[in-house]
């Protein structure tokens, strides 16, 4: 097998620097030139500050703003951070050992980097805080969801967990509260076609070859709202989301269905009631079975008048179980 290329800059915020491969082919006379083209959400005025402070580099150390285009060469460089509003709530540890690492995520928190979230994720704030510069998920959460998440501490292992995820080897359970139909008969399994498109914020469900499966229960009821066990066979993005909004039954919190809402990015209020509250597997390397549960409650079912009131303090979604 190949090795990775180890990167010429260090981490930062637990990050590695972008790698930008440039072309066997184009007239540019300078890779500041490159840059300028390639990069054009970045001012080019940003860009000189970079190259003058040894910000961009290849393999041989800092590129000048007069390096010649080197066809078929690399650069690498960090990218600059943006604005974020912090987010407020711990992360749970449930479990930690040589091989992997399972946390139980507070909701708001991105699983990992990406658009305007970067230093306000799970993945970063614990290769910090925890010190494992190679910590990386094996699979993710939304930001709105709260729950386990299992992280692979050992680099040599990465193939074997994640594997277990892509084969669908994880048998997870969620916990969710909603409306209650009396008209809807439960337990079923919902079975659907989801679609994700690129840059668009919200997934949907069409015709076509069933890819999502989702097995939906009301585990109890109090007047007319429901706590409900999820288990989901496949994986698609939002798909127990949209499999409850289907059923008539969306979701409390819910601001992607069924319509989307523009809630300010630090508005922590009535967070999406989804809770991802079990993993369960064979251990592709001990081959013990394990089973993780979550320390977290929903704060709808524990704190209704709170939940109604819209009162968003480090309640009872932010902490947990005795």
């Amino acid at each position: 097998m190949r090795r990775r290329q180890q990167p010429p800059l260090p981490k930062r915020h637990g990050l590695d620097p972008a790698r930008l491969r440039l072309p066997e082919e184009g007239d540019w006379a300078t890779v500041r030139d490159h840059l300028v083209e390639r990069l054009p959400r970045v001012r080019p005025e940003r860009i000189d500050e970079l190259l003058r402070a040894g910000g961009i580099v290849d393999l041989d150390g800092p590129i000048a703003l007069d390096t010649p285009y080197m066809p078929g060469g690399a650069v690498w460089f960090h990218r600059d951070l943006p604005d974020e509003t912090e987010v407020p709530f711990p992360i749970g540890i449930v479990h930690r050992d040589d091989d992997i690492l399972v946390i139980d995520k507070p909701h708001f928190l991105s699983t990992i980097p990406r658009g305007q979230h970067i230093l306000q994720t799970a993945l970063v704030k614990l290769r910090r805080d925890l010190d494992l510069p190679d910590l990386v998920p094996a699979h993710r959460l939304d930001r709105a969801t709260a729950g386990l998440v299992l992280f692979i501490v050992n680099p040599a292992r990465r193939g074997a967990y994640q594997t277990m995820f892509h084969k669908r080897l994880v048998h997870k359970e969620y916990e969710a509260i909603a409306r209650v139909d009396p008209e809807l008969e439960l337990p079923r399994t919902v079975i659907s076609r989801i679609v994700k498109e690129r840059h668009v914020l919200r997934a949907y469900e069409t015709e076509g070859e069933p890819n999502a499966e989702t097995l939906v229960e009301l585990v109890e009821q109090r007047d007319e709202s429901g706590r409900y066990r999820l288990r989901p066979r496949t994986g698609r993005t939002h798909q127990i989301r949209l499999h409850m909004n289907g059923l008539g039954i969306p979701i409390l919190g819910d601001d992607f269905y069924p319509e989307l809402t523009d809630k300010p990015v630090d508005d922590y209020t009535r967070p999406l009631q989804l809770l991802a509250s079990a993993l369960e597997f064979t251990d592709p390397i001990t081959r013990e079975p394990r089973r993780f549960e979550t320390a977290r409650t929903l704060q709808a079912w524990d704190d209704p008048e709170g939940w109604a009131s819209g009162r968003a303090a480090g309640a009872k979604y932010s902490t947990q179980r005795d």
